[in-house]
């Protein structure tokens, strides 16, 4: 299949295909049409069949990150720049890992290059970066980065993702729209580049972290069928922290712009879910071991896997002669002086705990003379990614402890604390790795931290060096390591000691735990952790997420796609293509044409929003209501959960309008008729069993009630906390069911509630009872319209559509199945809300006034 994706825009139009070799390269890319693609952009064959993406395209990811995986350097002996890949690149690795698994993948990456590019050799620098690493670089003005990385990005997400409030302007910084407005246009200027290589049709697009949340908004409205995913690799915090920031709805409904969102833990998807919930009202559902939200007809997963490390690339690194000298100087230095060694490995900054640690080493000292002279802590303080006040002020004062702590309990010879403060090449820090007893990894809040999967794949080593370490070729190997609670990495590491770091005696406790356990222990959680990190490396989580990205975007194709809403508020409309928006004109001219008419309405969310308050019909309702049913040509159904009492006093006005009380349980055919029941009388003696466990939830749940009816009882949790309203509900379902398993009714929830009705008793009972009532008139329909906004009402849609096929509807009835909102539904047409409906039924009233007026003259003039 050739795309219509062409890379020159002359030869679209002069309607010659691209060559062979323009199709290989396949960059730059330009999408012919965007917005809605009609069933005519659709590639077939000669003989009209359509054709898929071709099976020997190779598959393509775009890598999109704020850093590129390549190191600039300057030439020293010239002009121009030299360009290498940057090993300790997780971009790098994950392309490399899953290259390792046989997986045929191609990587394109855009991001920033480290070096600030003079704009007079970018065109070089980009051609260059293009053809041989895959790259294009995004070029941002030195101003305009320093707003967007140091600003936005460090100063305020960063901060407030790790739990710090803005408080004080020395806290992190107040919100600043400036910065805010730089954010998005770094991220604009991502999503520009991005459009230079993608091939919408078939391409990939994997974006990386916070610095580009807003980036799939951007994406979604150029290409409404892009296949998106997007990994956030550091916390995401609970909503009482993310709701103090000023943009929180517009980064949720950027980030729900993509196919599928990665988390490291289930915590942190537990806390995008809950804010979700909480500030945009979406709901979630577990589908055969996947999350997913339902948002405007698409379907958006959630992805729980924490990243790996990459094996081949450590491995490498431990078996480097290098290594093995600095390990044999390691070993001398600590090792054959009767010294145990202990190991941090942190970022200098405010989040890592490097304080904390250092005082849980000063009171091991104090509470453990023993170890004194014994036990050494080496502390590598990796250059701070950030900068500002907090970076030098956590710098000098781990400084000053660490001079402190020395000073204390040092001797001649012996330094408790060894603290160093320089960029360290990689195989010495894997040395250190391979000699360290335990390692401390104390950060009071980090997205990942893969120090300690380094660590344990460092201490299985190899022969080369067990031998520089003195071990026997059999050496059981060991490790232990003592880890926040408050890092990524510490659900998948079971056998390490988990410590709150803030409790300096229970940090410095788990470290003398660490010491002294027993050698079989210690050698246990190794080979338990050695397992878990040897399979689940960078590869195992690239695959996974590409699998699962794929898997997501299967349907694409075959989904009708449109967008909505502007700016950073745009998102996608996705349906089915048997389910499209019914249309005035299309409905009002059917109804014009047809003779025998069946209307059957739901009353909250349909005629009624469900946020009113106050819930009876105004006088318009009543209004439209009474000219629908003045038309001879009409049988109008109102259909409700509601109690005919109710109901009773609400529609006293409308004559001649058929009413539905409980979901169908009460029915009467006009004001004056009796009510009637569609299943033998109740017995509602189940409720003295119900209603005490319902009056229990409600004690204990803030804000929910109970509403008695005649045959119901349903509990309501609209008005109280959504996510505790939630639970409860579930809790109460499992209960009632429990309880109520041997009575004839049935436990649902619905739309914030939890209802106890008699078995059998639906609202597709009405939609039968109505038709059957028209057929024993001697009328066939030829004009079904049915509406509802709930899981309630598609019963009634389920009955309308297969009433097609009977009797009871004539060969060429109108049917018109209607849901409120764009849901997975029975229903083929939606309208947005209930202003929709209600505009529906105003014309089709005006055009049963018209006609009743037109009848009126004609009988007058006769």
């Amino acid at each position: 299949m050739v795309s219509r994706s062409y890379s020159n825009l002359l030869e679209l139009a002069s309607g010659e295909p691209p060559s062979i070799s323009q199709i290989r390269r396949r960059i730059p890319r330009v999408m012919t049409v965007a917005g809605i693609i009609s069933d005519l952009d659709s590639d077939s064959d000669s003989d009209g069949s359509a054709t898929g993406p071709s099976s020997t395209t190779r598959d393509r990811t775009i890598v999109v990150a704020n850093q590129l995986p390549v190191r600039a350097r300057r030439r020293p002996d010239g002009p121009g720049w030299d360009f290498s890949w940057d090993e300790d690149s997780l971009l790098l690795q994950l392309k490399d890992a899953i290259g390792d698994r046989g997986a045929d993948m191609e990587f394109f990456y855009v991001g920033c290059l480290r070096d600030e590019i003079p704009p007079a050799d970018q065109d070089e620098v980009g051609q260059v970066l293009l053809e041989t690493f895959k790259c294009v670089p995004a070029f941002l003005p030195p101003d305009l980065l320093a707003r967007y990385y140091h600003g936005f990005c460090k100063q305020q997400l960063w901060p407030l993702f790790h739990y710090m409030l803005p408080m004080s302007p020395d806290l992190g910084g107040r919100f600043d729209r400036s910065l805010w407005q730089a954010y998005v246009s770094v991220n604009k200027i991502f999503a520009d580049k991005i459009l230079e290589v993608i091939n919408p049709d078939d391409d990939f697009v994997w974006v990386h972290d916070y610095h580009l949340m807003v980036l799939p908004t951007f994406l979604r409205k150029r290409f409404n069928r892009i296949k998106l995913g997007f990994f956030l690799h550091s916390p995401f915090p609970s909503s009482e922290i993310y709701k103090t920031l000023p943009v929180r709805e517009e980064l949720l409904r950027a980030l729900l712009n993509s196919d599928l969102i990665g988390f490291h833990t289930f915590d942190y998807a537990r806390h995008f879910l809950s804010c979700c919930g909480r500030m945009l009202g979406l709901s979630y559902e577990s589908k055969r071991g996947y999350i997913g939200l339902e948002y405007y007809g698409r379907t958006v997963s959630i992805k729980i896997l924490p990243v790996g490390i990459h094996l081949g690339q450590l491995k490498s690194v431990l078996g480097l002669p290098e290594t093995e000298t600095k390990v044999q100087e390691l070993r001398e230095q600590f090792l054959e002086k009767g010294r145990v060694m202990m190991l941090g490995v942190d970022d200098m900054d405010i989040f890592k705990g490097i304080s904390l640690k250092l005082l849980a080493m000063e009171e091991l000292l104090k509470q453990h003379p023993e170890w004194r002279g014994k036990v050494v802590l080496v502390q590598i303080a990796n250059p701070a990614r950030g900068r500002g006040k907090g970076v030098k002020e956590v710098q000098a004062e781990s400084f000053a402890m660490m001079k402190r702590i020395n000073e204390a309990y040092g001797e001649p010879g012996y330094e408790p604390i060894v603290l160093i403060d320089e960029p360290l090449p990689f195989f010495h820090r894997i040395a250190y790795y391979v000699v360290a007893e335990c390692c401390l990894v104390t950060a009071v809040r980090d997205g990942m931290n893969l120090i300690p999967y380094e660590y344990i794949i460092s201490r299985q080593g190899n022969e080369k060096l067990d031998h520089v370490l003195g071990l026997g070729t059999s050496a059981q190997k060991k490790s232990m390591l003592v880890v926040s609670e408050f890092i990524g990495c510490s659900p998948s590491l079971s056998g390490a000691i988990r410590v709150n770091p803030w409790n300096i005696e229970a940090v410095a406790d788990a470290m003398v735990n660490a010491l002294e356990m027993s050698e079989q222990e210690k050698q246990f959680r190794h080979e338990k952790h050695y397992k878990y990190v040897s399979t689940h490396d960078v590869g195992y989580w690239a695959n996974s997420f590409v699998q699962d990205l794929e898997r997501t975007c299967r349907d694409h194709s075959r989904r009708r796609c449109w967008g909505i809403g502007f700016g950073l508020g745009f998102r996608v409309v996705s349906l089915d293509t048997n389910f499209r928006k019914l249309a005035m004109e299309h409905i009002v001219s059917a109804y014009r044409r047809t003779r025998t008419r069946a209307i059957l309405l739901d009353y909250d969310g349909t005629l009624m929003p469900q946020a009113s308050i106050d819930k009876s019909p105004n006088a318009k309702s009543i209004e439209i209501l009474n000219s629908l049913c003045r038309d001879r040509n009409n049988l109008v159904f109102l259909v409700s959960a509601r109690t005919r009492a109710t109901l009773s006093d609400w529609f006293s006005a409308c004559e001649n309008l058929g009413v539905a009380a409980e979901h169908g349980y009460f029915l009467r055919l006009k004001r004056d008729a009796e009510w009637e029941t569609c299943v033998p009388v109740a017995d509602c003696s189940w409720k003295q069993i119900a209603e005490p466990v319902m009056n229990l939830y409600t004690e204990t749940t803030d804000g929910s009630t109970i509403e008695d009816k005649e045959t119901a009882l349903v509990w309501s949790y609209e008005d109280a906390d959504p996510d505790f309203g939630s639970c409860q509900a579930k809790e109460l379902l499992d209960h009632l069911e429990s309880v109520l398993a041997n009575e004839p009714v049935s436990v649902k929830s619905g739309q914030h509630i939890v209802e106890v009705k008699p078995q059998g008793v639906s609202k597709g009972l009405v939609a039968r009872r109505l038709l059957s009532i028209m057929q024993e008139r001697g009328l066939s329909s030829d004009f079904v319209l049915c509406i509802g906004d709930d899981r309630s009402d598609e019963d009634m849609f389920e009955v309308i559509s297969t009433s097609i096929a009977s009797t009871s509807l004539t060969p060429t009835a109108e049917v018109f199945a209607c849901t409120v909102g764009q849901k997975p539904s029975k229903a083929k047409y939606y309208l947005d809300d209930t202003a929709e409906i209600v505009r529906l039924m105003q014309g089709l009233a005006t055009v049963s006034e018209q006609a009743f007026r037109t009848q009126q003259s004609l009988q007058n003039g006769i």
